[in-house]
């Protein structure tokens, strides 16, 4: 093997807290076995050329070393400072570290255990104690050069969870899966660590193509004809392949504690977040980072059958082309003859563009691939591939294309500009995010309208489910009966999102609509109807139904426990636990979230209202205190601390 590959294939035994799976250790089974893992080096005697654009690739260098092959940051004696805190920079016995000196003038050295990313950033993971890293929040500006905070506009000291040592920046539970392959967490809920496993760093071969044990014997045999060629049926099928795109490349809740098996449909290990304020604009456009998947959903594209290898090499994940030629594969005079039913025309001219050839009005991404930058300077751009509605912006709230470039000018000017350019007004037409914008206010002003969204099959799913989740503060029964007619909808997320809308049903109207529906259901699915069904009494069951009701439920429960480093997850039990009016569980369920996060103000609010339930009000007003000491400005703990006061 070369020593450019070398360099990248990184094996998990110079990470102190996994143990390398012994299976990619050893020669491949038989074909006719289950397959095991074996590790991309195997894979690279047969796929030089694969394996050779692959090892540059992002994927290939998600998680390395810290060594001096894959570390591109100045520690040699350099120096950052943010918020009144001083970072110092240095190698040592070929080891690199970083020595933190706060406020208060306490210093503190930490070895940097390995690295995140290649560019336009790389972030640097430090062991806290056995077997837990973190990313930490000074990151090394690859393109530019220099240091810089991932988050300058915020006051983060030590204590608060989303400083680099708290629960958010945790890597075994909020980053490693997509950094790495056969990931396992382990976290141990009552010891409190983790003893992570993986197969390698990075992105490897089988991280998308599944364990390759069954492949490689057949290969070995000369017999590489069969279903899936050793691996698994149909995950090069196009849409499976998206889905393991999608995997990593999505907002989600995993709902799994690890990478689970490529071909592994999305909706058995993920809940997709759907267009939440917060996350996206009214009108689906991106605002928070999203990673592309959410954003694909809404397109024509991802409707057309369009997937992301028509763009994106498979190996290199670099576009097929520069510039506006990747767009011209398909939108051009010619057209492509796998998307028949695409109009062909002139799109590189300046009819079609209105600027100047060659210049970045003339860009096909600048109108219709709107860029955000997140992380402090990686550009991340909208894959909903939408055209320009600057008329949208007053009526919702979002931005446009036109005023992104444009900005000294007023969308009302953009949207002026478009209707002499464009006068046909068919592509001006309703849109989704006005009814959105009202509904995150006032959803009862809209109810039919967001139904109506609904019910309109020729609407992304994504953009459909989301029209149930805002109409839920409004939902009445005459709207649960409408949503349940998409109780049988094609796709998962429109029906997750109808299971929700059934919460005000009588507990026997809704078992009796959900409960059928378990059988087929994807994870995720079933999470939603043990969710809506959560506070059915038993007894209004027959048998067969409190059966089925009951596995839902140990699914949902065997999901939230692969997540208990989660203070979020807490937040859910304890949830649960005041439904079923378990007030004990509820007081160690948000007890659990206050230690994992000491400044989530909302545990610490529930636990006192809780404890005062539980306890009585002198308990709960130990337990205000507690909270104060930890977050002393919390307005909502001050005036519980005044209630509480005998």
């Amino acid at each position: 093997m070369g020593d450019w590959l070398k360099a990248v294939v990184q094996v998990s035994v110079f990470i102190s807290f996994s143990a390398i799976s012994a299976a990619a250790q050893e020669d491949p089974e038989p074909a006719s076995g289950p397959a095991r893992y074996i590790g991309s080096e195997t894979c690279t005697s047969c796929h030089e050329d694969q394996a050779e654009a692959w090892a540059g690739s992002h994927h290939a260098l998600a998680w390395t070393p810290a060594d001096s092959d894959h570390v591109l940051a100045d520690f040699d004696g350099s120096e950052f400072s943010h918020d009144g805190v001083g970072y110092a920079f240095r190698i040592q016995d070929g080891g690199y570290f970083v020595t933190v000196t706060d406020t208060d003038g306490s210093a503190r050295t930490h070895r940097i255990h390995s690295v995140a990313g290649v560019a336009p950033l790389q972030q640097f993971l430090i062991e806290t104690r056995p077997g837990q890293l973190q990313s930490f929040d000074v990151v090394w500006d690859v393109e530019q050069g220099g240091w810089f905070h991932l988050y300058p506009d915020q006051h983060l000291p030590p204590g608060d969870g989303l400083h680099w040592s708290g629960p958010y920046k945790n890597w075994n539970a909020r980053c490693a899966e997509c950094h790495a392959t056969g990931y396992d967490r382990n976290y141990g809920a009552r010891t409190k660590f983790y003893r992570s496993e993986l197969i390698e760093t990075g992105v490897g071969c089988e991280g998308c193509h599944g364990p390759g044990s069954s492949h490689a014997a057949l290969a070995r045999a000369g017999n590489e004809a069969g279903p899936g060629y050793g691996f698994k049926p149909g995950l090069l099928e196009p849409g499976l392949m998206m889905q393991q795109c999608a995997s990593c490349h999505s907002r989600r809740e995993a709902l799994t504690g690890g990478t689970p098996l490529p071909g592994t449909e999305f909706h058995e290990t993920y809940n997709l977040a759907w267009l939440r304020p917060g996350l996206y604009h009214p009108d689906g456009q991106i605002l928070d980072e999203v990673y592309v998947w959410g954003s694909f959903l809404q397109s024509k594209m991802n409707a057309k059958a369009v997937t992301c290898l028509n763009c994106h090499e498979a190996h290199s994940a670099e576009l097929k082309a520069e510039g506006n030629a990747v767009c011209a594969q398909c939108h051009s005079p010619a057209g492509n003859p796998d998307f028949p039913t695409l109009r062909k025309a002139d799109y590189s001219s300046g009819q079609h563009s209105r600027h100047a050839e060659g210049s970045d009005g003339a860009q096909c991404v600048s109108c219709h691939m709107i860029e955000r930058t997140y992380m402090g300077n990686d550009g991340r751009r909208d894959h909903s591939f939408r055209i320009p509605r600057p008329d949208l912006g007053a009526l919702t709230g979002s931005p446009d294309a036109c005023t992104d470039c444009h900005q000294g000018r007023s969308q009302d000017w953009a949207a002026g500009q478009i209707a002499k350019w464009f006068p046909d007004p068919s592509r001006r037409g309703a849109h989704y995010g006005t009814v959105f914008a009202s509904a995150r206010t006032a959803p009862q002003e809209v109810p039919d309208d967001l139904m109506a969204i609904a019910q309109d099959s020729s609407q992304p799913g994504l953009v459909r489910a989301t029209a149930l989740y805002l109409l839920r503060p409004a939902q009445t029964a005459a709207l649960s009966d409408l949503a349940a007619e998409l109780l049988q909808d094609g796709d998962p997320l429109v029906q997750a999102a109808a299971a929700g809308m059934q919460s005000g049903r009588p507990p026997a109207e809704r078992a009796a609509r959900l409960l059928p529906m378990l059988q087929t259901a994807p994870l995720m699915l079933r999470i939603a109807i043990a969710r809506a069904l959560l506070d059915v009494p038993p007894e209004t069951l027959s048998p067969s139904q409190a059966a089925q009701l009951a596995a839902a439920m140990r699914d949902w429960q065997r999901s939230l426990s692969t997540r208990l480093d989660y203070p979020e997850t807490h937040m859910v039990l304890g949830g649960m636990a005041m439904q079923m009016r378990n007030l004990p569980a509820a007081q160690a369920a948000f007890g659990q979230a206050v230690r994992l996060d000491p400044q989530r103000a909302d545990a610490w609010q529930t636990l006192v209202r809780v404890t005062a339930a539980a306890e009585g009000q002198a308990a709960a007003l130990r337990i205000a205190r507690r909270g104060l000491q930890e977050i002393p400005q919390d307005q909502g703990l001050r005036q519980l601390e005044a209630e509480l006061l005998p």
